[in-house]
């Protein structure tokens, strides 16, 4: 039977952070992946460039039932701290919008840095091992997987959430935080597209592909950030920013131009343009077949010099009051991350262990702790697994 100081079960991008920080403690760690590939939603991410952390990062940029609980891991570990490992790895990166740090070449580059780290600390990383079961023992947990059993006084749970199943996203975390009888919070897909309902995705598939700057709105959150119309619904980083204040059945608010006083405009192309059609003067602030699809879907129409002022408002109302009412979101296919999870009342925010099994730990996706888009994930994990990683 093998034994270790450290298991740490999943190498995504907590799992690694964590078995560097604990093997660089003099820690014997073992990291076990059930896919044949290390790293894999690191090398899916940011369109193959990982947006691996996010400058503005910050606890309001999370959302939990204990809204609290990231707040210890993250002070600890902050944006900058693994910019500086970025940085000394030689990885080049670049700022996008809103803080977002991408690799100038490719999301390799990250997992190689967290490899190297690994390699650098003396871990050892397996790949196709699955865990079948896992006992507590006198010092410690015993570990069933299909290639024997294996001892270890901590284990860690590292195997993410319920988002993009076929790249190898499974309930282990859950099924093994049942087992030891740590509450678990209702689930969803976030950080997803929305579909619409059929006779709005009939009007609204022919703008597949075009993207538009909006500001999203439910209840008191905000976002303002281009939203991408799909063959399916809505998509883009506004949508999905607010896919995770989503509820079933819930409207959702866009304002097709933030910042723009389009009333006003709207009275000036009156003076100026009094025979033009409203289609032909709204496709001066979008592409002309979105005015065309988007005047059809709101019923409006009409030369310029016909519209009172309180047509211009209700026009104005439906560019920047759109009321959308999905008919549910594109699910944990496409979902960047799970919401909801373990409850993190369940677990140490100090050392990510769980207070009804010492020696048991759980970080990342699993808890309850979800990023918003652009970075703050990553940070989650980086944060998370370091702060395991110092005690385990």
């Amino acid at each position: 039977m093998e034994q270790y100081d450290v298991v740490i079960i999943g190498a995504g991008a907590s799992g690694l952070m964590c078995a560097a920080t604990a093997g660089y403690r003099g820690r014997s760690v073992l990291v076990i992946e059930h896919t044949t590939k290390i790293g894999r939603k690191i090398l899916m991410s940011g369109g193959g460039r990982c947006n691996f952390t996010n400058i503005h990062n910050s606890p309001a940029n999370f959302l939990s039932a204990n809204p609290h609980f990231c707040k210890s891991a993250l002070s600890r570990y902050k944006a900058q701290d693994f910019i500086d490992l970025v940085d000394r790895h030689g990885v080049e990166y670049h700022e996008k919008t809103l803080g977002q740090l991408f690799c100038n070449e490719s999301s390799k580059e990250i997992l190689q840095v967290l490899l190297t780290e690994c390699e650098w600390a003396g871990n050892e990383l397996r790949t196709e091992v699955s865990v079948e079961g896992i006992t507590v023992q006198e010092s410690g947990y015993l570990l069933d997987t299909n290639s024997g059993q294996i001892k270890a006084e901590s284990v860690v749970i590292a195997t993410g959430g319920l988002s993009i199943p076929n790249g190898g996203a499974t309930s282990f975390a859950y099924d093994i935080a049942e087992q030891f009888g740590l509450e678990i919070l209702p689930r969803a897909a976030a950080l997803v597209p929305f579909t619409l309902q059929p006779k709005d995705k009939e009007l609204l598939k022919e703008l597949s592909g075009v993207s538009h700057r909006i500001k999203t709105t439910i209840g008191k959150t905000s976002f303002t950030e281009n939203m991408l119309f799909t063959h399916r619904g809505l998509s883009g980083p506004a949508i999905l920013q607010i896919s995770s204040y989503w509820q079933p059945g819930e409207e959702v608010e866009i304002d097709l131009f933030p910042e723009f006083d389009l009333l006003s405009w709207l009275k000036e192309q009156r003076e100026a343009r009094p025979k033009a059609e409203l289609t032909t003067v709204m496709a001066q602030q979008m592409s002309k077949r979105m005015s065309q699809v988007l005047c059809q879907l709101f019923g409006l129409s009409g030369i310029m010099g016909n519209q009172s002022n309180k047509d211009l408002e209700t026009i104005t109302n439906a560019f920047k009051r759109w009321k959308v009412k999905p008919s549910g979101t594109e699910g944990y296919r496409t979902a960047e991350v799970t919401i909801g999870g373990i409850d993190t009342n369940e677990i140490n925010q100090k050392t990510m262990e769980a207070k009804k099994a010492p020696g048991l730990y759980f970080i990342g996706e699993c808890l309850d702790v979800t990023g918003h888009l652009g970075g703050h994930n990553f940070q989650w994990a980086w944060a998370s697994g370091f702060a395991a990683g110092q005690v385990v």
